[in-house]
């Protein structure tokens, strides 16, 4: 039987919107490997602390993602759990009848490694096009080191510090619907 954390992963993230795509993934092929290209659903859901969504990803699992993080135009540190979800739409109508469904985001993702950073180019739905860097932080890393890091692949891939974003999809996608930017 495999055990299940007691405690959250920890990341440090930063998300900036970029002009291309393509140009983006030329660049990432030239120092990371593409590891995957994936369609994605998020379904937020209303939640008193942190943020709670629902993750279907076609034919790979589904997963219950509970995250914490500052919203920041830097680099900075989230909290998360991820949860094997074997019955989605089950989970989906529960969730949604128990807290109500916040806002749904989807995306194209194709996901680039380098060391132990995730990088994300997202094509998201009524949005735009999205870089986000995730460095996957283990037991004992250096959380300064990693925030660094993120930094320089943001400036690797030419990112100006206008185009980061402070807070998710989910934020960006409620404020387009409520009439804003």
């Amino acid at each position: 039987m495999t055990e299940r954390p007691t405690s959250p992963h920890r990341n440090v993230e930063l998300k900036a919107r970029i002009d291309s795509l393509a140009e983006a993934r030329d660049i990432c092929g030239q120092f990371a490997t593409f590891s995957a290209r994936e369609q994605q659903v998020d379904t937020y859901f209303v939640c008193p602390h942190g943020r709670l969504k629902l993750r279907e990803r076609g034919d790979q699992p589904s997963q219950l993602v509970a995250y914490s993080r500052a919203d920041a135009t830097t680099p900075r540190a989230s909290d998360y759990w991820l949860v094997p979800v074997v019955e989605p739409a089950t989970m989906k109508a529960a969730l949604a009848a128990s807290l109500g469904v916040l806002v749904v985001v989807e995306k194209e993702r194709e996901v680039f490694l380098y060391r132990n950073v995730r990088i994300h180019l997202d094509r998201v739905v009524d949005l735009g096009e999205f870089v986000e860097f995730e460095a996957v932080l283990a037991p004992g890393d250096d959380e300064p080191a990693a925030a660094r890091l993120v930094a320089d692949l943001a400036e690797r891939l030419g990112i100006d510090p206008s185009a980061r974003v402070e807070g998710s999809y989910s934020d960006l996608l409620l404020v387009k619907q409520r009439g804003g930017r």
